[in-house]
């Protein structure tokens, strides 16, 4: 069954708003848990726009399900930060500096050389790696190269043509994406701009998918809907087919 991570930069990004310790984000996410989410990750960028390194800190000590760590590994502070708190599972995105969100995948060939050892550095840790990747089978082979023990697949392109209402050409490129990892021993997570509309199909058409972060759109519906229904509504999103 595929898990549940919640993403709580949001919720960090409305307490840096006005300073301050509300909302609390430790609490938050013990609160997810406590709801039912069965993960809680972060991204801290360097500029800590959102969730500050502080908070990694502080979570590592609170979180009781599994603590997924996102973020770009060729920044230093991030590698020393992940290193020092020893996450269930960190996930490199290739972000650039003051990008204002993940827009892509890595380019699993002309970098191989670099996440090997980057990919290597962390599991030593005893940490789980997963690594960015976009619906592209010959990107998915090349991440099977570098050691790491998931992918995840960016989800932005299902997300914008199953909106539109072209479901099956939004699936085709990750049915075909997640069957090469399958293939090749990868696990698969997935995320970006996914929802409670969106995941059943994605979820019914690649069941192999072992976790789902998500985090705008959660936290936007629980505006409406409360967090802990919210919560309740996308687990129920991940079992419907």
């Amino acid at each position: 069954m595929t898990r549940l991570s919640v993403n709580i930069n949001k919720i960090a990004t409305l307490r840096n708003s006005r300073g301050g310790n509300n909302p609390d984000v430790l609490k938050v996410a013990m609160d997810c848990e406590r709801f039912g989410a069965e993960g809680i990750t972060v991204h801290p960028r360097p500029d800590e726009r959102h969730i500050r390194y502080q908070d990694v800190y502080d979570l590592t000590k609170i979180v009781s399900t599994e603590f997924n760590i996102e973020g770009n590994p060729k920044e230093q502070k991030f590698v020393d930060l992940v290193l020092a708190t020893k996450p269930h599972q960190v996930t490199l995105v290739p972000d650039a500096l003051n990008q204002l969100t993940s827009d892509h995948g890595w380019d699993t060939i002309k970098e191989q050389d670099y996440l090997k050892q980057i990919i290597a550095l962390f599991k030593n840790a005893g940490i789980r790696v997963s690594i960015f990747v976009d619906p592209n089978v010959e990107m998915v082979k090349g991440a099977a190269s570098t050691g790491t023990d998931r992918i995840e697949l960016y989800t932005e392109s299902y997300a914008k043509l199953f909106a539109t209402g072209e479901k099956e050409k939004a699936i085709a490129p990750y049915i075909s994406a997640a069957n090469e990892a399958t293939k090749l021993g990868l696990g698969i997570n997935a995320g970006h701009d996914l929802d409670r509309f969106n995941l059943p199909y994605l979820i019914a058409h690649i069941p192999a998918i072992d976790e789902v972060s998500i985090g705008h759109a959660l936290i936007t519906d629980a505006l409406y809907l409360g967090l802990e229904n919210t919560i309740q509504l996308y687990k129920r999103a991940l079992t419907t087919l």
